[in-house]
């Protein structure tokens, strides 16, 4: 049967244009195709300048990743990291004249525009689209459309959207070479399961990089690009399979691979992971153990002015001091003290003391980071903010600001009163020890077995809370003395200005990352430093991203140090932690303070040796603060949690099995 009168009009059109494409340099077809590309959003400058949104990554100090950040998860890599048979499979199926032509196949085009405009067959999958216009047509589906409307012209079936990218596929092969064109167009496209771009297809569908790609693993990739869906390995193997035997077909027909080398292609199983998936976004989807330090991270970052948005789609690399062993003793150790699933958190914070730096090894609890909790997960930051009270650990300030002022060394003799009212910071504080203790016992001893009275008797001896909350301040309480409250004052100021004898029993929030690096800071000879968790950030050139260093800085005089950390030297062995110690079969030499608020709501344990400095803090974290009870480890009404019970035998748990940390040895 012949063409109707209306198909020979709408072959006629059809012609005109098709002549038009095959004479671009005419003022005619110059005319139209400028008329098509009106008001695109886009020019073939900012085509050949825009970058695609890519993953960024946080790695571990071995260089594992902890997290990935990405509104697509695409991580770019140059063309060498590209297998040449990934290359050739997609040149060969996609593109067999990629080489040769002007970035437009005018022939094909021709053909798919006499189909479109006689029986009305689609635009897409006829052979019209080069890979340079694929290139251009994704790009501007995925960097530069905006809104819905754009994105939408992106992709529409129609003569003025094929236009468009003919002019300016031409003009991109004007600025960029065939390779960067190739490399960019892979680095790019969708490969299905999540996976932008081939870097992230090879890993999430065979768990290997782009450059080490088979024969038939490039060749089912390949094939992935016009249907990622209806190729899907996973959901559809049969028609994977024969997909990508067709590629294989055209690769040998192209001659990018001797008949042998097809036939061995064709006869390979599809070899994809069972489960092909993208790993999960952001620290809810981080590495098991690792979600707070992940936020933690990404709240420096943010500092840094990368908030997740800029980490999202800049792919930048985060080298992180996360130290994997570390962490999974801590994560280990909380979680058999705890269970993750009740109302109680176990959570401890890891540093490595020194007097240049002071990286963070681990941040850890008996939660999973995220948002369930009826699945015992938690997105508080529970190890870093100050969440509850550290209870008598605060005592080691008091010692400090009186050793800083020649009142007491660690042998001075201390009376212990069973009852004690504080009178110096005019108004009355009257405070009594939970247990007996012998009347007189030294500074060293009274740390040891933390009775209340003395130390609240030494505050009166030094005559103002304002030098025990500064030297708290130096020796590493800085974030929790900067909290404000809800007058908009810092605790810092709350205490002094209330003249809070209260002070040195520690009933006040603390981030038990302080507490980590004040024991840091005694054992690294009286040297403040702040505590790092970013090794160095670059951006996806490789470029570094600058990361201000706050210096390190004396807090206390080496004398001082080597007195506190004299006096710190006895809980373990004769004091409130010495049953944890014990059990543990702990021989070491170290320091080490428990603490315990009132009822039992919270508890906190700190100790550092030359190479590791970590707290742990255990509390209700359901709501209000609750007494804790042991046997089971849950929330009631009278607690008996201590900080040498829970908190002592986590630390001891953890650190029991580690080595010493490589390096030379800090403090005195």
């Amino acid at each position: 049967m012949g063409l109707t009168t209306r198909a020979l009009g709408v072959c006629a059109v059809a012609g005109t244009v098709v002549a038009l494409l095959l004479a671009p340099p005419a003022v005619g077809g110059a005319a139209l195709l400028a008329r098509a590309s009106t008001g695109i959003g886009a020019t073939s400058a900012s085509l050949a300048q825009a970058r695609p949104d890519a993953a960024s990554v946080l790695l571990d100090d071995t260089g594992a990743p902890i997290a990935y950040l990405y509104r697509r998860f695409r991580l770019p890599v140059p063309a060498a990291g590209i297998a040449r048979t990934m290359k050739a499979a997609i040149v060969a199926i996609e593109d067999r004249r990629f080489f040769v032509h002007d970035g437009v196949d005018w022939h094909g085009l021709a053909r798919a525009l006499v189909s479109n405009a006689v029986r009305g067959t689609p635009l897409e999958g006829q052979g019209a689209s080069t890979i340079t216009m694929q290139y251009v047509k994704n790009l501007r589906l995925y960097a530069l459309a905006d809104t819905p409307a754009e994105r939408e012209a992106a992709t529409a079936d129609t003569l003025a959207r094929k236009l468009t990218e003919v002019r300016l596929a031409r003009r991109v092969e004007g600025r960029l070479d065939k390779q960067q064109i190739l490399t960019r167009y892979l680095d790019l496209v969708y490969f299905g399961n999540g996976a932008y771009g081939v870097q992230a297809a090879a890993r999430t569908y065979f768990g290997v990089d782009a450059d080490a790609l088979t024969v038939p693993q490039a060749a089912l990739l390949a094939g992935l690009v016009r249907s990622p869906g209806g190729y899907d390995p996973a959901t559809h193997p049969d028609q994977a399979r024969a997909r990508r035997d067709e590629v294989i077909q055209a690769m040998l027909e192209v001659g990018s691979l001797a008949s042998s080398q097809a036939a061995a292609a064709r006869a390979a199983p599809l070899g994809v992971r069972p489960d092909p998936h993208v790993p999960p976004e952001g620290c809810t989807g981080a590495r098991p153990g690792t979600g707070f330090f992940c936020r933690a991270a990404l709240d420096r970052l943010a500092g840094l002015g990368l908030d997740h948005d800029a980490l999202a789609t800049g792919g930048y690399t985060v080298d992180t001091t996360l130290d994997p062993r570390v962490t999974t003793r801590a994560r280990r150790a909380t979680l058999d003290a705890a269970p993750g699933t009740g109302g109680v958190a176990d959570v401890t914070a890891v540093v490595a003391p020194g007097t240049e730096r002071r990286p963070v090894l681990a941040l850890a609890a008996n939660r999973t980071y995220g948002n369930d909790r009826n699945d015992g997960q938690s997105a508080l930051p529970l190890v870093t903010a100050p969440l509850r009270g550290a209870g008598s650990i605060y005592k080691i300030f008091t010692v400090a600001a009186a050793l800083e002022r020649g009142l007491v060394t660690p042998d001075t003799v201390l009376d212990v009163p069973a009852r004690y009212t504080s009178t110096a910071f005019g108004r009355r504080y009257s405070v009594e020890n939970l247990g007996s203790y012998d009347d007189r016992l030294t500074v060293r001893h009274a740390l040891a077995v933390s009775p209340n009275t003395p130390f609240v008797a030494l505050e009166d001896r030094i005559g103002s809370i304002a030098p025990i909350v500064d030297v708290a301040r130096r020796l590493g309480l800085r974030t929790t003395l900067a909290a404000r409250g809800p007058d908009g004052r810092s605790l810092a100021d709350e205490v002094v200005a209330g003249h809070r004898a209260s002070f040195t029993l520690g009933p006040d929030p603390t981030s038990p990352l302080d507490l980590a690096n004040v024991a840091a800071t005694i054992v690294s000879g009286g040297v403040w430093c702040p505590p790092s968790l970013l090794t160095s950030v670059t951006d996806r050139t490789g470029t570094a991203v600058g990361i201000p260093r706050q210096a390190c800085a004396r807090a206390v005089s080496p004398d001082v140090a080597a007195a506190l950390r004299s006096a710190l030297g006895d809980d373990h062995t004769v004091g409130t932690s010495a049953g944890a110690a014990d059990a543990a079969g702990w021989h070491r030499p170290m320091i080490s303070k428990t603490g315990t608020t009132q009822r039992s709501a919270s508890a906190a344990f700190l100790g550092a040796t030359d190479r590791y400095a970590a707290s742990v803090m255990t509390f209700s974290d359901r709501g209000a603060p609750q007494p804790v009870c042991l046997d089971p480890v849950r929330t009631c009404e009278t607690g008996d949690l201590t900080g040498g019970s829970l908190p002592a035998r986590t630390w001891y748990t953890m650190m029991t099995p580690l080595p010493a940390r490589p390096g030379p040895a800090v403090g005195p």
